[in-house]
Protein backbone atom coordinates (compact mmCIF):
# COMPACT_ATOMS: atom_id res chain seq x y z
CA UNK A 1 0.00 0.00 0.00
CA UNK A 2 1.35 3.52 -0.87
CA UNK A 3 0.39 5.40 1.92
CA UNK A 4 0.43 9.23 1.59
CA UNK A 5 3.47 10.69 3.31
CA UNK A 6 3.11 12.76 5.95
CA UNK A 7 4.79 16.02 4.55
CA UNK A 8 1.91 15.57 1.28
CA UNK A 9 -0.70 15.66 4.14
CA UNK A 10 0.92 18.58 5.59
CA UNK A 11 0.21 20.01 1.90
CA UNK A 12 -2.63 18.93 1.51
CA UNK A 13 -3.96 19.85 4.71
CA UNK A 14 -2.67 23.42 4.05
CA UNK A 15 -4.25 24.07 0.56
CA UNK A 16 -7.85 22.67 2.35
CA UNK A 17 -7.34 25.04 5.04
CA UNK A 18 -6.68 28.11 2.51
CA UNK A 19 -9.78 26.92 0.36
CA UNK A 20 -12.03 26.44 3.17
CA UNK A 21 -10.45 29.56 5.51
CA UNK A 22 -13.57 32.14 6.01
CA UNK A 23 -16.55 30.05 4.90
CA UNK A 24 -17.68 28.70 8.18
CA UNK A 25 -20.16 26.76 6.16
CA UNK A 26 -17.51 24.15 4.78
CA UNK A 27 -16.20 23.46 8.34
CA UNK A 28 -20.07 23.24 10.47
CA UNK A 29 -21.04 20.82 7.40
CA UNK A 30 -18.76 19.57 5.03
CA UNK A 31 -19.20 20.17 1.07
CA UNK A 32 -20.53 17.08 -0.71
CA UNK A 33 -17.17 18.09 -3.03
CA UNK A 34 -13.14 18.19 -3.11
CA UNK A 35 -12.83 21.49 -4.05
CA UNK A 36 -8.99 21.98 -4.10
CA UNK A 37 -8.92 18.95 -6.73
CA UNK A 38 -11.61 20.87 -8.89
CA UNK A 39 -9.88 23.83 -8.82
CA UNK A 40 -6.71 21.59 -10.13
CA UNK A 41 -8.65 19.72 -12.30
CA UNK A 42 -8.31 22.81 -15.41
CA UNK A 43 -4.94 23.12 -14.58
CA UNK A 44 -3.83 19.51 -14.74
CA UNK A 45 -5.99 19.06 -17.79
CA UNK A 46 -4.38 22.04 -19.34
CA UNK A 47 -0.51 20.97 -18.77
CA UNK A 48 -1.37 17.12 -19.08
CA UNK A 49 -4.44 16.87 -21.27
CA UNK A 50 -8.21 15.21 -20.07
CA UNK A 51 -6.42 11.47 -20.34
CA UNK A 52 -3.54 12.35 -18.31
CA UNK A 53 -5.70 14.17 -15.56
CA UNK A 54 -8.12 11.21 -15.29
CA UNK A 55 -5.45 8.36 -15.23
CA UNK A 56 -3.65 10.47 -12.58
CA UNK A 57 -6.93 11.11 -10.57
CA UNK A 58 -8.18 7.62 -10.74
CA UNK A 59 -4.87 6.36 -9.70
CA UNK A 60 -4.92 8.81 -6.67
CA UNK A 61 -8.21 7.94 -6.15
CA UNK A 62 -7.86 3.82 -5.79
CA UNK A 63 -4.37 4.87 -3.51
CA UNK A 64 -6.36 6.76 -1.29
CA UNK A 65 -9.59 4.34 -0.63
CA UNK A 66 -6.67 1.73 0.39
CA UNK A 67 -6.16 4.28 3.54
CA UNK A 68 -10.03 5.84 3.76
CA UNK A 69 -12.63 3.08 2.71
CA UNK A 70 -15.13 5.13 2.15
CA UNK A 71 -13.62 7.02 -0.67
CA UNK A 72 -14.24 3.22 -2.65
CA UNK A 73 -17.79 4.39 -3.29
CA UNK A 74 -16.45 7.08 -5.11
CA UNK A 75 -15.53 7.17 -9.54
CA UNK A 76 -14.73 9.52 -12.09
CA UNK A 77 -16.80 10.61 -14.33
CA UNK A 78 -16.17 11.39 -17.86
CA UNK A 79 -15.73 14.83 -17.11
CA UNK A 80 -13.05 14.41 -14.67
CA UNK A 81 -15.34 14.97 -11.68
CA UNK A 82 -16.31 12.40 -8.67
CA UNK A 83 -19.43 10.54 -8.49
CA UNK A 84 -21.06 8.66 -5.85
CA UNK A 85 -20.84 11.43 -2.83
CA UNK A 86 -24.52 11.71 -2.54
CA UNK A 87 -24.69 8.03 -2.19
CA UNK A 88 -22.66 7.51 0.78
CA UNK A 89 -24.80 5.73 3.39
CA UNK A 90 -23.96 6.32 6.31
CA UNK A 91 -22.36 9.66 5.24
CA UNK A 92 -18.59 10.25 6.68
CA UNK A 93 -18.94 12.48 10.09
CA UNK A 94 -16.84 15.90 9.49
CA UNK A 95 -13.53 14.12 10.45
CA UNK A 96 -14.22 11.47 8.15
CA UNK A 97 -14.69 14.18 5.17
CA UNK A 98 -11.59 16.21 5.89
CA UNK A 99 -9.49 13.05 6.28
CA UNK A 100 -10.53 11.70 3.00
CA UNK A 101 -10.16 15.05 1.60
CA UNK A 102 -6.66 15.22 2.75
CA UNK A 103 -5.88 11.86 1.66
CA UNK A 104 -6.65 12.05 -1.57
CA UNK A 105 -5.44 15.47 -2.15
CA UNK A 106 -1.99 14.07 -0.78
CA UNK A 107 -2.08 11.27 -3.38
CA UNK A 108 -2.87 13.55 -6.08
CA UNK A 109 0.24 16.08 -5.07
CA UNK A 110 2.47 13.21 -4.31
CA UNK A 111 1.70 11.74 -7.74
CA UNK A 112 2.26 15.29 -9.47
CA UNK A 113 5.69 15.24 -7.65
CA UNK A 114 6.85 12.06 -9.03
CA UNK A 115 5.75 12.74 -12.72
CA UNK A 116 6.44 16.26 -13.05
CA UNK A 117 8.80 16.80 -10.52
CA UNK A 118 8.44 18.97 -7.09
CA UNK A 119 9.54 22.61 -9.30
CA UNK A 120 6.72 22.58 -11.81
CA UNK A 121 4.34 21.15 -9.10
CA UNK A 122 4.94 23.68 -6.78
CA UNK A 123 4.69 26.53 -9.58
CA UNK A 124 0.67 24.76 -10.79
CA UNK A 125 0.25 25.32 -6.82
CA UNK A 126 1.89 28.81 -6.53
CA UNK A 127 -0.47 29.91 -9.94
CA UNK A 128 -3.99 28.75 -8.12
CA UNK A 129 -3.07 29.50 -4.56
CA UNK A 130 -0.81 32.38 -4.90
CA UNK A 131 -1.02 33.22 -1.33
CA UNK A 132 -0.51 30.08 0.26
CA UNK A 133 2.41 29.74 2.53
CA UNK A 134 4.66 26.24 1.36
CA UNK A 135 8.33 27.22 1.71
CA UNK A 136 8.32 25.81 4.97
CA UNK A 137 7.28 21.98 3.87
CA UNK A 138 9.79 19.77 4.12
CA UNK A 139 10.14 16.68 1.45
CA UNK A 140 12.77 14.91 2.30
CA UNK A 141 15.17 18.05 1.01
CA UNK A 142 16.21 19.69 3.53
CA UNK A 143 13.32 22.16 2.70
CA UNK A 144 14.96 23.55 -0.34
CA UNK A 145 12.80 24.18 -3.41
Amino acid sequence: MNRATPSMRDFAKRLIAYETKGNRSAVAKPPLNFPVCEKLRPHLATLIGKNGFHALFSRSLALASAEVSWLRALHMKTDGSLAGLEELHPPPNADEWLEGRVVLLAQLLGLLVAFIGENLTFRLVREIWPKVRLNDLDFGNGGKK
